[in-house]
């Protein structure tokens, strides 16, 4: 008797074929929320580093009007 002439066998060996495939793509799923929760920490690393980059440009403009007003307010 094969595995084909048997239903209990045919059906456990759909099961396990089953159960491989739920594991892949398990574990894709998982991959692939590794990833967007890096990309998530990347981005807001490098974002938090922009804004820093930002705030000081500001004030450096800021800075600078203030100069560019007194002076102006001398002559």
């Amino acid at each position: 008797m094969s595995i084909q002439d048997d239903p209990v066998q045919r059906e456990i060996h759909q099961d396990w074929a089953n159960r491989e495939y739920i594991e892949v793509i398990t574990s894709s799923i998982k991959k692939i929320a590794d990833f967007l929760n890096s990309f998530d920490m990347s981005c807001r690393s490098r974002l938090a580093t922009l804004n820093e980059k930002l705030t000081a440009l500001e004030r450096r403009i800021e800075y600078i009007e203030a100069r560019v007003s007194g002076f102006e307010m001398m002559v």
